[in-house]
């Protein structure tokens, strides 16, 4: 049974976060660590000592981990940035909150003797004699200790201690990987060996100046030796553990929300009946009120957990190439249970929540086309934009004019004019987009056209067919994005004060776009006044361009697997990032890599001088059997990562690529290890340095083929919107859902009071069997009885599975207890 873990995390806010600059505030962002690895770091709210980050990052780890970090930082342009403060979180205390932590944490000192990692490689044995016994310990190896000098190694040595005992290894100098291959002996007394107590093997960064580094230690009690006289394992290095918690909240605190997933994902047979149920609902409902498994799953959802069943149905039914008839039939039930249009998919309901999901699954490739340079230009041009003449700053504008002071009025006529310009270019960029928008998407929107105009057909309720697609597409779509660019990855860092503010007014004239201009000049902004009349005019290309959306085949959907949604044959990433010179002598490391234009498909990974050269060079994804990071020491350059990659004769090859900066070598790692998710042959091992001068920067070692010194990482990859779909994992987490509210469904559905119950036998009207094996007794009874009924007895068979094959699990540990 697989396991399979997910780490939600968002950084929301801090406060009184002490101040390092000069002038009395800080230049704040935060770095994510899982298990000391930079998994993300925030953007920089600058001159703010309470800033507002709102950043959220899924992380899919199905090996697990053992804690998360939060770094606060101080930004400095010269020098090295500051450490403010930091909270981390072990596994055990996020897993042991059901809904996750949600709340203000406080920040504590970094203690060197606590920022410890790695593993060791140890073989323990106790040879025992009359009158003296011995205790060998073979050190081995060690892999991704900390690094403590400015080269960015270590020059580690391990020591041994038991009771007054000790002995050291020798130093292995310049290396985070060091192979000592040493025997340790400590020869014990006999009344020694009745002691209680535990082995301790202390790893030490050496320095010739000054007191050495603690880099890590491993415990191992005595008895452990006498149950298991040779012992041989990799063991976790662990801090000192004598750090004391600050609850003072001197250095400031964080908002954190953070949640861990952990499933046994079962195999593919068990969930089958489960995917039955939910086909069945969208292809062969019986009406549109009765109940059905997707109904009865959301009578049982949270709001708080809504979105997440949405985009996780979104997926299964993707996977089914199902999902337009899932979409239409949550969307009729929608529609026709709504008696005021104006109140259509206003509401947080499964069905707004699934379309809003569908788009950001499909269609995102599609928003960065329409929407990349326009945001592009934005922040480019930085333009200082106000209408509110409530928040008019006439400090701001020195640099509009040399001509002396600026008025308010010019300060509006100004903004006006550039918040014209850049609607416009907004509003016929999306008019222009037809062919550019997903079909899928297309035919989604086709449906509910259709479904929106046939329950309101009369002729005051023209506009609403308009609205109800507009609604999704600007309101929830576009809108947002242009709001946030980061969150949709249209940028990597937030917006500074000046361009969020314009980017928060081009948002809200889209929204009324989107509304299609009914409700201007009902608001209390009335100094938006001045963008009216472009938002009227806009309303008839609107109409247009909505009308040409939706005239699209249906059949054109059917033609292609909709699953390839989500490992498309277009373009899934792309960007300029510097590959490195393997070819010829290099002088300088820094000048070996050079900028090239870099495309990711499911199919391969190219590149070229620039984005327009006829001549690319590819690989193969298929070929790919390890995406890595590089230490920084190997290059003496930072944010590096490599793709290593096997021919058809068996050989390895390595292309080391160069990112601007952690959140983009996140990104890239991310991808291009979903691209080669499903490949077989990749490497459990890899170098995380680079074989020069005749041996490998990490582990020192010459030959090189050698086994790599560091275990890969292929499987983390970070959540979004391109996640490979996984029908088991995805069932796995409905099947939670409808878990957790199994009681509400049997009192709803099942438990009767006796004045509804059947008087007799006359008024059962028969008795079926289902393919999945539920009985069901068509009965005179609350409608959908017959499918909560099969649906409890698919929920009750997967409990009993998951219960069968976690006794199997505790059963094998066991024996390896036994037989060690």
């Amino acid at each position: 049974m697989a396991k399979n873990t997910s780490l939600y995390f968002r950084i929301v806010e801090g406060r009184n976060l002490p101040a390092k600059d000069v002038s009395g505030t800080s230049d704040p962002y935060c770095i994510v660590k899982v298990d000391n690895e930079v998994v993300a770091r925030t953007a920089t709210v600058w001159k703010n000592l309470n800033p507002f980050w709102g950043e959220e990052y899924t992380l899919h780890l199905p090996t697990g981990f053992h804690s998360l970090s939060f770094l606060v930082m101080d930004e400095d342009t010269i020098g090295h940035d500051d450490v403010i403060g930091k909270i981390t979180l072990n596994k055990e205390a996020i897993g042991t909150q059901a809904k996750g932590i949600d709340s203000w944490l406080n920040l504590t000192k970094v203690d060197p003797d606590e920022e410890v990692q790695g593993e060791i490689h140890l073989s323990l044995e106790l040879l025992k004699g009359i009158k003296k016994s011995t205790l060998r310990c073979q050190v081995i190896e060690a892999r991704d200790v900390a690094p403590r000098d400015i080269s960015g190694t270590s020059d580690p040595f391990a020591r041994l201690l038991f009771k007054n005992h000790s002995a050291e290894t020798s130093i292995i100098k310049k290396t985070r990987f060091p192979h000592w291959g040493e025997t340790l002996e400590l020869e014990l007394e006999a009344e020694e060996l009745r002691e209680e107590g535990a082995i301790l093997v202390e790893v030490w960064d050496w320095d010739m100046v000054g007191k050495n580094d603690f880099l890590g230690k491993v415990e191992i009690p005595f008895a452990c030796l006498h149950r298991t006289p040779l012992l041989e394992d990799w063991f976790r290095l662990l801090p000192l553990g004598n750090n004391e918690v600050d609850t003072s909240g001197k250095l400031g605190a964080l908002r954190l929300k953070v949640r861990l997933v952990e499933d046994r994902i079962l195999p593919s047979m068990y969930y089958q009946p489960l995917i039955d149920l939910l086909v069945e609902s969208v292809i062969s409902p019986a009406e549109v009120e009765d109940s059905s498994s997707l109904t009865m799953l959301e009578d049982v959802t949270t709001i708080e957990s809504r979105q997440d069943v949405a985009m996780t149905l979104v997926k299964i039914y993707l996977g089914q190439g199902l999902v337009v008839p899932f979409l239409d039939y949550l969307n009729t039930r929608e529609v026709n249970n709504t008696t005021d249009p104006n109140t259509l998919f206003r509401s947080n309901s499964l069905a707004s929540k699934a379309m809003e999901q569908f788009m950001k699954a499909v269609g995102m490739l599609y928003l960065h086309d329409v929407l990349k340079p326009i945001i592009n230009r934005i922040f480019d041009e930085r333009k200082y934009i106000e209408l509110d003449p409530c928040k008019i700053d006439l400090n701001r504008t020195r640099r509009i004019s040399f001509k002396g002071a600026v008025s308010e009025a010019e300060i509006r006529d100004s903004s006006v004019e550039m918040l014209q310009l850049y609607l416009t270019s907004i509003i016929e960029s999306i008019v222009a987009s037809v062919d550019q928008c997903p079909p899928v998407m297309r035919v989604a929107f086709k449906q509910l056209h259709k479904r929106v105009e046939e329950q309101f057909s009369e002729p005051e309720n023209e506009d609403v067919k308009y609205l109800a697609i507009s609604g999704f597409f600007f309101l929830r779509f576009f809108a947002p994005s242009i709001l946030t660019p980061k969150l949709f990855h249209l940028r990597d860092q937030h917006a500074d004060t000046r361009t969020s503010r314009t980017l928060l007014l081009l948002a809200k004239a889209l929204q009324s776009v989107g509304n299609l201009g009914l409700q201007l000049g009902h608001g209390k902004e009335q100094w938006m006044a001045p963008l009216h009349p472009i938002i009227l005019r806009s309303v008839a290309s609107v109409k247009d361009f909505l009308d040409k959306l939706i005239d699209i085949d249906h059949d054109i959907v059917s033609s292609v697997p909709q699953r390839a949604v989500f490992m498309p044959s277009v373009t899934v990433k792309e960007g300029y990032l510097h590959k490195h010179k393997a070819e010829g002598p290099q002088l300088l490391s820094r000048f070996a890599f050079k900028k090239r234009y870099f495309w990711l498909t499911s199919e391969t990974l190219s590149y070229a001088k620039t984005s327009d050269w006829q001549v690319r060079s590819s690989i193969p994804i298929q070929c790919v059997c390890a995406v890595e990071r590089v230490d920084e020491n190997a290059f003496q350059q930072q944010n590096v990562m490599q793709v290593i990659t096997q021919d058809n004769d068996g050989q390895l090859h390595t292309m080391y690529i160069q990112c601007k900066n952690v959140n983009e070598l996140n990104q890239w790692l991310s991808a291009i290890r979903k691209a080669s998710i499903y490949n077989e042959h990749m490497l459990p091992s890899f170098h995380p340095g680079v074989h020069r001068s005749g041996k490998w920067t990490c582990c020192l070692q010459v030959d090189r083929a050698v086994t790599g010194c560091s275990r890969t990482h292929s499987a983390v990859t970070l959540g979004d919107w391109s996640d490979p779909l996984d029908p088991d994992v995805e069932t796995q987490m409905i099947y939670k859902q409808l878990l957790h509210g199994k009681d509400a469904l049997r009192e709803k559905y099942l438990e009767m009071p006796e004045a509804d119950l059947p008087s007799s036998n006359t008024e059962r009207i028969n008795s079926d069997i289902h393919s999945d094996g539920a009985e069901c007794n068509v009965q005179l009874m609350k409608p959908g009885q017959c499918v909560a009924a099969r649906l409890l007895a698919v929920i009750e068979d997967l409990q009993q599975a998951h219960a069968t094959f976690q006794q199997k699990e505790k059963e094998d540990a066991a024996c390896v207890i036994l037989n060690p």
